[in-house]
């Protein structure tokens, strides 16, 4: 049995009467890369930040190995945090700026030397100690300000988006080397972004937040495949998951956009005749077909993108959907396609946007 590392009790946050953080329940197992994950002003940066400290817990407790640590100093909870921003001296070189914090700790010169070359060597940035950061790229910036949490050996590192600040090819490689990174040191890891590709590339566990509260908590394969909710549904992938206005009429069908669909595993939730549902299903799931159990629907236009192409449509009544393809022929704009979904890859909603199981 996995031993936890992170344990949120009923944390709650309120800024006078304004409650931005509803209380979340979560354990983090020793060693898990965790990633928070949402929309702009869910509440992922401050429960990070109340992680750390820097932020005061209105109620609630927030355990690390074992240790209540809610009441205590960022410097007394065993952890180091890697900011959006890299936040370096720009006067010290690399190696004063990896060893700074532990020189204002009176840590010893030898240890000090220790860490910093363990992490260093880590980053693969030996070669960089005597730059000033002026003096390096973008990447090497973030790799100097991981490599000063490094140097604390924290039991937990918190990484608030740190890759926000770089181009979208660095932000690739910067995103491997984080994952390498986590498998060379097996610390427990807490990720905040809003990018889900980060989170979906990164993570052993998402935990997918919206105003404050916990949508869904599992494996990216998990929230991705089996979303609890439309918001879910609709925030992790991209494109998101076409959801579709549609209305159960019984004997295993399912009215969409005008037409029958045949519909199965809805579980022990089986919808009464009438009951108006939302139809889910991933773009790379829909099949072009002329058999049976299709749909029709008016191609708008398409983004052709080397190995795969998207394909946006509209149904008869105006919903709109996307078909991922991979291969077949080419479809023109304006043309009538006919799509089936294999039924294990479709997904039922309730009207107001739970999963039926």
């Amino acid at each position: 049995m996995k031993q936890t590392s992170v344990e949120l009790r009923d944390v709650r946050k309120s800024y006078g009467s304004l409650q931005v953080v509803h209380g979340i329940d979560l354990a983090i197992d020793e060693g898990e890369f965790v990633v928070f994950v949402g929309p702009s002003g869910c509440g992922k940066s401050t429960l990070l930040r109340m992680i750390a400290g820097l932020e005061d817990v209105t109620s609630g407790e927030i355990v690390i190995k074992g240790r209540d640590v809610t009441d205590l100093d960022p410097s007394e909870r065993g952890i180091a945090m890697v900011f959006q921003s890299y936040a370096l001296y720009p006067h010290m070189s690399v190696r004063d700026n990896l060893g700074f914090g532990l020189k204002m700790a009176n840590t010893d010169a030898a240890e000090i030397a220790r860490r910093v070359g363990h992490a260093s060597g880590v980053l693969k940035i030996d070669h960089l100690l005597d730059r000033r950061p002026g003096q390096l790229s973008g990447g090497q910036r973030q790799r100097v300000a991981i490599g000063r949490a490094i140097v604390r050996e924290p039991d937990v590192f918190l990484f608030d988006e740190p890759l926000s600040n770089l181009d979208a090819e660095l932000r690739v490689s910067m995103r491997i080397e984080i994952a390498k990174l986590h498998r060379k040191l097996a610390n427990t890891m807490i990720y905040v972004t809003h990018d889900q590709t980060e989170a979906m590339t990164l993570a052993d566990k998402i935990v997918v937040l919206r105003d404050g509260r916990i949508e869904q908590t599992g494996t990216p394969r998990e929230v991705y495949e089996n979303p609890a909710n439309v918001f879910v549904a609709g925030f992790i992938g991209s494109p998101r998951m076409n959801l579709l206005n549609a209305v159960w009429r019984g004997d295993g069908q399912l009215t969409v956009g005008g037409q029958n669909l045949p519909a199965e595993g809805f579980g022990g939730q089986q919808p009464d005749i009438g009951d108006k549902l939302i139809f889910g299903i991933r773009p790379e799931h829909f099949q072009v077909t002329e058999g049976s159990g299709a749909i029709r629907a008016t191609v708008e236009f398409t983004e052709y993108l080397g190995g795969l192409r998207y394909v946006y449509c509209t149904l008869a009544d105006g919903q709109s959907l996307v078909v991922e393809q991979r291969d077949g022929p080419d479809i023109e704009e304006g043309q009538e396609i006919a799509l089936s979904a294999p039924s294990d890859k479709c997904r039922y909603f309730d009207e107001a946007g739970i999963r039926m199981r």
